[in-house]
């Protein structure tokens, strides 16, 4: 199993059989660079076309963007309803969060998560090894409200998304709060933070303490 950070709130999740991408973009409206991944599924947390453009992988299978249980060579995904915004969606509507079991490992994807999540929720998501949270705040949780998601969720591993960076495009996302910002709300310099190219099974150890990783994008 891999993951590799393809921008903004993107990965590509990998083994051996499957190709999975969360949350295409469109590379005009991010001022991103978007490469073709060849999925075989694609989940998409909410209709906006920073998140759904599938354009580029429409060859996939699979186009998920409900609630629901699926399975597909041997991986299983489970998406929750969840909100993208803090007033039950009365702002900007649903968000779907996806949970992905593949090679015995679990990984959460919370879209445009906007709120933080009940008791419930947290108790049917279960365990989580990895947990790919928004941190830019303004249209998502910003860093404040992710840590309390992270205390909340308690992965293995922490990977930062769907922050402002300096290719976004300014107009739509220059009141992002930056990676830096974050990483100052979590208590940990960015110096001392592991910065890899993919995160893969060996990354993730049975520590007590969680572990910020910070992903390159593939289009740098």
């Amino acid at each position: 199993m891999e993951i590799r950070y393809l921008g903004h709130s993107a990965f590509l999740i990998k083994n051996r059989s499957l190709k999975i991408v969360t949350d295409p973009f469109d590379p005009d409206m991010t001022g991103l660079k978007y490469k073709k991944q060849g999925a075989d599924v694609v989940t998409i947390s909410h209709q906006h076309n920073d998140h759904n453009f599938t354009e580029k992988e429409n060859s996939a299978e699979l186009k998920l963007s409900l609630p629901g249980e699926y399975e597909i060579n041997k991986v299983s995904i489970t998406g929750y309803p969840s909100f993208h915004d803090n007033s039950n969606g009365s702002e900007r509507g649903k968000n779907t969060i996806f949970k992905f079991v593949i090679d015995e490992k679990s990984i959460l994807h919370c879209g445009d998560l906007g709120h933080t999540l009940s008791d419930d929720l947290i108790d049917e998501i279960g365990s989580i090894d990895i947990l790919l949270i928004p941190v830019g705040g303004v249209y998502t949780i910003g860093p404040q409200e992710a840590i309390k998601v992270i205390n909340q969720v308690e992965p293995k591993v922490i990977v930062p998304m769907h922050f402002r960076t300096n290719k976004h495009n300014s107009k739509i996302f220059g009141q992002l709060k930056t990676i830096n910002e974050f990483l100052f709300e979590y208590g940990i310099n960015e110096d001392s933070v592991e910065q890899l190219d993919k995160l893969t099974d060996t990354d993730i150890t049975n520590d007590d303490e969680k572990k910020v990783v910070l992903l390159n994008p593939v289009y740098e």
